[in-house]
């Protein structure tokens, strides 16, 4: 019986020395029925050059412009045909058998409509990687956080979340998908242009009773960070953004506005935060955030469904608050808190 169908799409912008550093490794991949496609957000660096002098049997689908990540991968994927997606950034590092261990956990049940792999950090491949580690969770307040990774708090992988299970939100450095559900769901949402679109994807695919699965048995390596920095004050921006747009347009009403109204609370203390230390350009971007929410308020809401499910109704979601357990409690490590 032949493999389902895999397409593994890297999206690329100007990332022509990852390409040379880490696409073999994708090349090299062991699945019989693959195919590799770079999707090119309009690269000035000669990205589309190298491939075709080097890549030949590499399709490559080219954007027009830079459309950014969510949007960039949508009109990529209106273009490709196959069983299951792979979303795999440009700066992961990958071993040849990444790809059947997940594709077989999701072969095994048809709920599960995502998963991800365990990401490593590429520099340091002992420690989960911040973007994903060992599966993703939300708190109370909407913060996302890692089985691995809490804040800037990164745990090194001693086998401790070695276990197969149900996550709230799967990375989009390594992202599996059925194309069926992506499609189900319309894909990524082009406005949040990078940061927390795949916990958008993956809530609304929760909210329609389907689930998102952690593959232990598969593990990629992350350099991260490569598309903006964390100390760039608009990466602070579209986070805090798009946390505020995850939450209207996920909840229940009345429980969006009231998380929603807890969440502006606690940015203004992290505004005010920014303001002690000096950092006037992040608390700037906090200002801008909640400028754009109001400013696109039903622009978004118009994005709502029929089927969102209360706070606590999916797996992976905290019941308490991990920025008091973290900050007040000091806990460290995902281990330490009470989720089984």
């Amino acid at each position: 019986m032949e493999s389902p169908s895999v397409a593994v799409v890297i999206l690329n912008w100007n990332g022509k020395d990852l390409l040379e550093k880490f696409l073999p490794g994708v090349v090299n991949s062991v699945y019989s029925n693959l195919e590799i496609i770079v999707g090119d957000n309009a690269s000035t660096d000669g990205s589309v050059a190298f491939l075709i002098a080097n890549y030949p049997t590499i399709r490559i689908i080219r954007n027009d412009q830079n459309y950014g990540f969510a949007e960039g991968y949508r009109k990529i994927l209106d273009q490709v045909t196959a069983t299951y997606y792979v979303l795999l950034n440009s700066d992961v590092e990958v071993p040849s058998n990444w790809i059947q261990p997940v594709i077989s956990l999701m072969e095994s049940d048809l709920s599960i409509a995502a998963a991800q792999p365990k990401i490593l950090w590429q520099k340091n491949k002992a420690s989960f990687e911040y973007a994903g580690a060992a599966g993703g969770y939300l708190d109370m307040h909407g913060y996302p956080f890692c089985r691995g990774r809490i804040f800037d708090t990164v745990e090194l992988d001693a086998g401790q979340y070695n276990d197969t299970r149900e996550i709230f939100w799967a990375s989009g450095a390594a992202l599996f998908i059925r194309s069926d559900k992506w499609r189900e769901v319309g894909g990524l949402d082009p406005d949040f242009f990078a940061h927390m679109e795949e916990i958008d994807l993956c809530w609304r695919l929760k909210n329609l009773g389907y689930k998102v699965m952690y593959c232990p048995n598969a593990e990629v390596y992350h350099v991260g960070g490569g598309t903006l920095n964390s100390n760039n004050p608009y990466k602070t921006y579209l986070n805090f953004r798009n946390n505020l747009i995850i939450l209207q347009k996920n909840l229940p009403l009345g429980d969006a506005y009231f998380r929603i109204f807890i969440r502006f609370f606690m940015d203004f203390i992290a505004w005010i935060h920014f303001i002690v230390e000096g950092k006037v350009d992040f608390a700037m971007a906090i200002t801008k955030a909640h400028i754009y929410f109001f400013s696109h308020f039903w622009r978004n809401a118009k994005k709502r469904t029929n089927y969102q499910k209360p706070f606590l109704m999916h797996t992976g979601q905290y019941r308490s608050s991990i920025v008091y357990d973290y900050f007040i409690k000091k806990i460290r490590h995902f281990s330490q808190l009470p989720i089984k």
